[in-house]
């Protein structure tokens, strides 16, 4: 099996949010405990009141809130704020609970270098409410993915998965309450695979460990692991 080394220098991140930033609490925790060998760069929300900028100038990352309903439509907006990011000097940027369609033309130089967690096993419930949405389609699993970030909605490639099973009685709080425990493995654990630059994008699509990535990696009690 191919490796590769690590980074000569810690990878900088930018991180998107919109709400009170568990993910990038998970991030920062895993940094804290030398798991994460990363700088974040920029922490940015389209909320001022986001939870996740609070957490950000708790652990002295710069932040940036931008109010769309400052700019004529998204596509201004979400070229203003990629071009911020880019200032900030991102390598990687990660979208941790971000709740706006991004524009594709903005998001275009980004390919490959952005990641999203979403709250569904993808391709299954693109979008919102994906929680209730399991539940009412009596679905017995429900999960959480990672994927890089294309132009299409929650459509880029699957790097990772984490599953649960649905329990008779679960309603809608109390299924998203269970899975947000593995969201906060599932993130750090992608996260650490670029950093390692084992998971790469070859310019269409991830390789892991120089080898094409054909199926989503499933989070295991001890890390990831390949898909049966």
């Amino acid at each position: 099996m191919q490796t590769y080394d690590p980074m000569p220098t810690p990878l900088r991140i930018a991180v998107l949010a919109s709400g009170r930033g568990s993910n990038l609490a998970a991030l920062l925790a895993a940094r804290e405990r030398g798991e994460l060998p990363v700088e974040f760069v920029l922490v940015a929300s389209d909320k001022a009141s986001a939870g996740a900028l609070r957490l950000a100038e708790a652990a002295n990352i710069p932040t940036l809130a931008l109010d769309p309903r400052g700019y004529p439509d998204r596509r201004a907006f979400d070229l203003d704020l990629f071009a911020r990011i880019a200032a900030s000097g991102a390598d990687l940027l990660v979208l941790a609970g971000f709740m706006r369609i991004l524009d594709g033309e903005a998001l275009t130089p980004w390919i490959g270098r952005m990641i999203n967690i979403h709250p569904s096993l993808l391709p299954k419930y693109r979008g919102l409410n994906t929680h209730r949405r399991a539940l009412e389609a009596g679905d017995d699993e429900h999960g959480a993915s990672v994927h890089f970030v294309t132009a299409e909605l929650d459509g880029g490639p699957v790097i990772a998965q984490a599953c649960l099973p649905i329990e008779a009685g679960d309603d809608e709080q109390q299924l998203a309450q269970r899975l947000l425990p593995l969201e906060h493995r599932l993130l750090p654990a992608v996260v650490g695979l670029l950093t390692s630059q084992r998971l790469q994008w070859d310019g269409h699509a991830p390789r892991l460990d120089g080898q094409p990535l054909l199926a989503p990696l499933m989070l295991g009690d001890h890390g990831l692991l390949p898909a049966e």
